[in-house]
């Protein structure tokens, strides 16, 4: 495994546009898929109002996770950022938002804007191990049960 340097996590991010939120809501932990676009060391997502909303835009730190794979290499890259996301009111920074063509999968109405402006971010790069390598303490326990 090797820890990726924050310009290497950056240029990662850039890299897919799909991540997985993770927010607190009530009394529990909740993730939401989210696309989203990098834009001056902070990412944008765009959402409707609800749940996903609410949650991000509150008092408490969300994060952020996306990862690939490289089919040809088997290298696989995870970043995360954590940090506080807070919608974008400003008429100016709307505008510059707006332009970075940022188009929700689902249709409807998702005209609310929030950039998280990470505290942390950290990446790590590993290769992928066939799947006959891995070994859990069951794999003894099974092949002892069928012999």
């Amino acid at each position: 495994m090797e820890a990726l340097e924050t310009q290497d996590c950056w240029r990662l991010l850039r890299s897919v546009t799909v991540g997985r939120l993770a927010v607190w809501v009530d009394d529990h932990p909740d993730i939401f898929p989210v696309n989203y676009k990098v834009d001056h060391g902070t990412l944008v997502f765009r959402t409707a109002e609800g749940t996903k909303l609410q949650a991000a835009t509150g008092d408490t730190p969300v994060a952020v996770e996306a990862d690939g794979v490289d089919p040809d290499t088997g290298v696989a890259w995870s970043v995360v950022i954590k940090g506080q996301a807070a919608p974008v009111r400003n008429p100016d920074e709307l505008l510059d938002t707006v332009g970075l063509l940022l188009f929700p999968w689902q249709s409807g109405k998702k005209e609310h804007f929030v950039r998280i402006t990470p505290d942390t971010i950290t990446g790590r790069r590993f290769k992928v191990v066939p799947p006959l390598t891995w070994w859990t303490p069951l794999d003894d326990a099974t092949r002892s049960g069928l012999e």
